[in-house]
């Protein structure tokens, strides 16, 4: 791994040194199908031509191509020896002209992990399907290139494929005497060039828009997914949103789609949720459901249609220089997802799951060892795979929100739109974004981008009420906190919102907003208004931050949650107590106890969702160990409550469903997920269909309840991918300590799962309920890792190093044995040792939180009375 590494040095020197005038790639890719034998890895032909010009004649550069074998190089009509030229993972180019051609005719390789040409052999019926993922730097493993991202330029593709495929690139193809041959790109980086080849199901729509100039802009559409889900891909919603959103982009951007045709490809074995590929976006299949889901799977959905849509101007039109300025496309296409999908879909309260959910990614990312400002600093490669981070994504754009509060959003729209005609087909750093928003928005945008985006951390704010005799606020102050190590006190514009029992319900009364800034900030509009029974600062979710609460405040909210009325601050609310539950401030039996008593009045479905997941990661990770069990006990009994207690064939109903399978705890738990499976149970309006069948199997497996046996069975009811993918999970749950040994050697030994099949096996593998089991496993993880991603592709490594830390044996010896390697480990891959930070961070958090956290009450801020400051503070 290490000799595919680029750094920025090197991609800073070649971009001053080189300028690219377009690339013909030429790949064969019959080799796909049919038998093989002896060729190991599977190859295919790639055959590049690359027009180039060097401002200093006679300098030397390098190309990059991670291949098998190279078969020829021609520079110039020179030809080199590629045994000399080529060291596996560049090419050298010596004596360089002015205008340049280079030649490189090569085999490159198949993937099975989800890294450059990836191949997949559908179980189901023996098709193979082919797609590209390239980000950051693995388009080199296709054809060669100047794999970076400011060295932009024209592609035109030709295709070789089976006869009976068809094939997609970036533009639209057709083909002639057996060669697909696609339109020439506009100018764009490698790693969002692209190519979709197989017998995949197809579809088609078209968008129409009439344009300001009088000219009608006609863009053709088209999805597609594996011949086998085709029965369940229900193409015309996802048309739906397609057009909702390229209708709200050019009613905000002003600057028409720039690259033809749109399609969209859900593929198999996709290591990411989606990739912004212009002309072409592929999604990992999932989001084609074969079962019954909730709204928040389809809100989501909906949400990465949009994201990568927005794409299309920030990322693919303009695009960062370097990695450094990641944040400039995605924490923009993070905002503008939410953004249009409360604007322009159905999904009106998107606000709500961005504020559960993606900020809940943020809050972890930015407390972690390895937290960094919004503009990072990327030296190469690993930094950069690394980096696609809860940061770059939900940190960035929930400043981006924050900063639209600050210019308005007129002006952040004018921005962007001056944006993107001033650097169209180009690159850009992060001054060129603030110079067009200054203008806009007349404010100084420098304090703003130090504060916001070139430093790390999250802060805390906490009310402080002082009542007067009356029992009326006499001063309410926002406090402001910030981590030791990060101690940026930030300014923030905010909404505090009073809140009282009006006929049993939890209702805002009074609201204000202000500008926070410094460590104490007097909130004078809401002097001498009635007491309130709840603060919440950040009411409407207007920054980034962590909510505290005083301690009126909190016992409210333990006695009257479920009674709040508006959804957005109940969820504000739900993810402020989480985050003091993480913090050990909250005890996790009392988040647990707040669940179980309110979480079945929670009216939004993503929310609840989430509670459910808050709700295990609690048990698991947060409990106190002497509690746990009493708490598994707890909350299966509270789930199946409620299950039953939901309306029949509702999604709360489906919801609660697949939560109780994975609580289950007791003898009569199994019985009844058994007694589902087989039909001898029913509950009114449940339907049990193939996915929530293995939802049920799972936990029956993992305690010893289903065998083998149990699962062929299943996957001969379900011989699909996707039933392949539940098996291997299945399997590796088995409680068994000679199914633990061949699941850690298939993961860690051998390379033969591929990058599918490694997730479904740790999934597998890891279960909470087999702690003693995975007990040896600790050591070998730290004797095992170095060797890991030294040997492994980055994407199966970070897999692997991520999803086997022993974070289970949830002891002080664990953690002694995570720094003991940290410390042995100095000169370990940065990318590697911040993965095992990380873990660490993870495991010393939980350890805290399971000694018991702090006490949920604090003394009162300096110069506070002492019997009217109400404050919980960190």
């Amino acid at each position: 791994m290490p000799g595919e590494n680029l750094s920025r040095d090197e991609a800073r020197e070649r971009a001053a040194l080189l300028s690219v005038d377009g690339y013909d790639v030429s790949l064969d890719i019959r080799s796909a199908v049919g038998d093989l034998p002896g060729e190991d890895p599977r190859t295919f032909r790639s055959v590049t031509t690359i027009r180039f010009r060097c401002n200093e004649p006679g300098a030397s550069s390098f190309v990059d191509l991670i291949a098998p074998k190279v078969t020829s190089v021609s520079l110039n009509g020179r030809d080199l020896d590629p045994g000399e030229v080529f060291d596996g993972t560049r090419i050298l180019l010596e004596e360089l002209a002015a205008e340049n051609e280079l030649v490189v005719d090569a085999r490159c390789a198949y993937s099975r992990t989800g890294e450059g040409l990836h191949r997949f052999v559908d179980p189901e019926d023996g098709e193979v399907y082919l797609y590209t993922q390239y980000e950051p730097a693995d388009a080199r493993r296709v054809f060669a290139g100047f794999e970076q991202p400011d060295l932009k330029a024209p592609f035109r593709f030709e295709v070789r494929a089976p006869e009976e495929w068809v094939v997609w690139s970036n533009g639209a193809g057709e083909r002639a005497d057996g060669v697909w041959r696609f339109a020439e790109t506009k100018p764009i980086s490698t790693y969002i060039t692209c190519v979709v080849a197989g017998p995949y199901h197809y579809v088609t729509d078209t968008y129409t828009r009439d344009l300001g100039d009088g000219t009608t802009l006609e863009i053709p559409l088209g999805a597609m997914c594996r011949k086998g889900l085709a029965p369940h891909f229900d193409s015309a919603d996802v048309f739906l949103v397609t057009k909702q959103g390229l209708d709200f982009f050019h009613d905000h951007f002003d600057y028409p789609y720039p690259f033809g045709k749109y399609d969209q490809a859900f593929v198999p074995e996709y290591n990411l949720g989606a990739m912004e590929n212009p002309g072409l976006v592929t999604f990992r299949e999932e989001y084609i459901f074969r079962g019954k889901v909730t709204q928040a799977s389809y809100e989501g959905r909906a949400n990465v249609i949009l994201h990568e849509m927005a794409h299309m101007w920030f990322g693919d039109l303009v695009t960062m220089e370097w990695w450094d300025d990641l944040w400039l496309k995605e924490s923009f296409a993070d905002f503008m997802g939410a953004f249009a999908l409360v604007g322009a879909t159905r999904f009106t309260d998107g606000w709500i799951t961005f504020a559960n959910r993606r900020k809940a990614w943020a809050y972890r990312a930015d407390q972690l060892p390895s937290t960094h400002p919004v503009t990072a600093d990327i030296r190469d490669l690993q930094d950069a795979k690394l980096n696609f981070d809860g940061i770059t994504y939900a940190k960035g754009a929930s400043v981006l929100k924050q900063l639209v509060a600050y210019v308005g959003q007129d002006a952040f729209l004018e921005g962007a739109r001056r944006y993107f005609k001033r650097h169209a087909y180009g690159n850009t750093r992060l001054g060129d974004l603030l110079s067009v928003l200054a203008e806009t928005s007349g404010r100084d945008m420098g304090g703003w981008a130090r504060s916001w985006l070139q430093t790390a951390g999250v802060n805390s704010l906490t009310p402080q009420v002082l009542l007067d005799p009356q029992g009326r606020i006499d001063e309410l102050a926002v406090l402001q906190e910030a981590a030791e190590a990060y101690p940026e006190l930030r300014p923030h514009r905010v909404a505090i919102g009073l809140y009282r029992r009006e006929d049993g319900r939890l209702v805002r009364y009074a609201r204000a907003e202000a500008d926070v800034h410094g460590p104490r900030t007097v909130v004078t509009e809401l002097a001498g208004t009635e007491a309130p029974e709840l603060v919440l600062v950040n009411d409407d979710d207007l920054t980034y931050c962590k909510i505290r609460f005083d301690e009126t405040s909190l016992a409210t909210l333990r006695e009257h949650l479920g009674s709040m009325t508006d959804p957005l601050a109940r969820a504000l609310c739900w993810s402020a107590l989480w985050n003091l539950t993480r913090d050990a401030l909250l005890p996790a039996s009392d988040f647990v106890d707040l669940v179980t008593r309110f979480a079945h009045r929670e009216s939004d479905i993503g929310v609840l969702q989430m509670l459910h997941a808050w709700t295990g990661s609690a048990l698991v990770h947060y409990a106190s160990p002497s509690w746990r069990r009493t708490g598994e006990e707890l909350v299966a009994c509270v789930a199946l409550r409620d299950l039953r207690a939901a309306e029949p064939g509702s999604e709360h109903q489906l919801a609660w469903a697949r939560f109780f399978a994975t609580v289950a705890s007791s003898g009569s738990d199994f019985e009844l997920l058994q007694g589902l499976l087989d039909g001898t149970e029913e509950i009114a309006g449940l339907a049990v269909d193939q996915e929530l069948r293995w939802v049920f199997l799972e936990p029956l497996v993992a305690h010893g309840l289903a065998d083998e046996k149990a699962l062929a069975a299943e996957l001969a009811r379900d011989d699909t991918a996707s039933g392949k993918r539940h098996q291997v999970r299945c399997l590796a749950a088995r409680p068994s300590a000679a199914v633990k040994a061949q699941a850690w050697a298939q993961l860690t030994e051998s390379d033969s799962l591929s990058n599918a099949l490694v997730e479904a096996t740790i999934a597998g593998f890891d279960q909470p309920s087999q702690r003693e089991l995975l007990a040896p496993y600790a050591d070998r993880y730290f004797a095992s890792i170095e060797r890991i991603w030294a040997e492994r592709s980055i994407q199966i490594a970070m897999t692997v190093v991520k999803g086997l830390f022993p974070a289970l044996q949830d002891s002080p010896r664990t953690l002694e044995a995570t720094d003991a390697w940290l410390t042995a480990h100095g000169s370990a891959a940065p990318a590697l040792r911040r993965l095992v930070l990380e873990a660490r961070d993870d495991l010393a958090r939980s350890l805290r939180a399971q000694a018991g956290g702090a006490d949920a009450g604090s003394a009162p801020a300096d110069g506070a009375d002492a019997g009217n400051a109400r404050t919980l503070t960190d």
